[in-house]
């Protein structure tokens, strides 16, 4: 049989309103009191019901984060070193976190707002933001807490952490550069993502910089998986004048483009080089190990996820809004041109 409250104020001889306020830690009960009530309500095993105490508070202690992907499979191990770090920061809060995938369109929208209307969480963390963000659009009509791992075009009007994508792409040009390559290539992530311009923005910047011709037909748009990297890889390295450096939007981009390089029996960091962007854990260890922009996922996770709380438990004051810049990491997929 669970222990109740009434059980915990029969013990400790208080009220069974006395017993309940200490437990949900209201000020007008006494320091010694709420030590009294929690150390019995431990060595009897209360397990407080959380969803009344939700219904109690209007709250559920729980957050948001439906992943936009495409087809039934998740696999972006981006995606599971960002929730490892929101989920983390998530637990040190006693906080659930609420994750679905759905693919960008109106299932996702309606997903949120069955969630929305549902109450089931109390905010959301919005990942991969979009040039023009409907999820966006959605949660501040409605008036629910959210933090973005990301900007849009529109007025940032809203708290969120970001990488500065411009600076990222403009220490990878600078690099390739520096090794003495002419001759770049960038298959950049989908069009609709907001930091594509970023990056696009320092690809350009760069190389206009440094005098490089930018080919139109060196300039592709990848899907951010390694197919869609491969299979870009195979129509650059096809063209009558290859580039001698291949910049992936993404580190999992790179990885297909790495393939591709080795299928076309060419070395890679030695014949051509190729760069990602995320340095996500197993881009230290691919073949070779992968030069990147690194950017701390995890960290970015726990950030998002802890700027959430205190956004929903009213201890933000203003409106915070947190841009990192990234690093690049040198390993040895890049070399002098051949």
């Amino acid at each position: 049989m669970s222990v109740t409250i009434r059980d915990i104020a029969r013990r400790v001889g208080r009220s069974i309103t006395t017993v309940s306020r200490a437990l949900h830690d209201y000020d007008d009960v006494s320091p010694e009191t709420k030590a009294l009530v929690r150390q019995v309500a431990e060595e009897m095993g209360y397990i407080a019901n959380k969803q009344a105490l939700g219904l109690q508070k209007r709250r559920s202690d729980a957050i948001g984060l439906i992943l936009p992907t495409f087809g039934p499979r998740f696999s972006d191990p981006f995606y599971s070193e960002f929730i490892a770090g929101v989920g983390k920061k998530a637990s040190q809060f006693e906080r659930d976190l609420v994750v679905s995938a759905y693919p960008p369109g109106e299932q996702e929208i309606q997903a949120y707002r069955q969630l929305v209307q549902s109450r089931r969480v109390d905010g959301f963390v919005i990942v991969r933001v979009r040039a023009v963000d409907e999820r966006i659009d959605l949660l501040r009509q409605r008036g629910v807490p959210f933090v973005a791992f990301g900007r849009t075009r529109a007025a940032q009007d809203y708290p969120f952490v970001d990488e500065d994508g411009a600076s990222g792409m403009r220490q990878v040009v600078d690099h390739l550069v520096a090794l003495g390559h002419r001759k770049l290539a960038f298959i950049a992530p989908p069009e609709n993502l907001n930091f594509t311009h970023l990056r696009l923005q320092g690809f350009h910047a760069a190389c206009q910089a440094h005098g490089l011709e930018i080919r139109t037909e060196w300039l592709r748009e990848g899907d951010l998986t390694q197919r869609g990297g491969f299979e870009q890889a195979q129509a650059l390295l096809s063209l009558d004048d290859p580039p001698t450096a291949i910049l992936a939007g993404n580190d999992l981009t790179a990885f297909g483009v790495m393939s591709a390089v080795q299928e076309h029996g060419l070395q890679v960091g030695k014949d051509i080089s190729v760069t990602g962007f995320d340095d996500i854990p197993m881009a230290e260890h691919s073949h070779p190990p992968l030069t990147t922009v690194h950017q701390p996922i995890y960290t970015i996770g726990n950030m998002v996820c802890e700027m959430l709380i205190d956004l929903i438990d009213g201890r933000l004051n203003g409106m915070p809004q947190t841009v990192l810049d990234p690093q690049l990491i040198v390993r040895s997929s890049s070399g002098p041109p051949p």
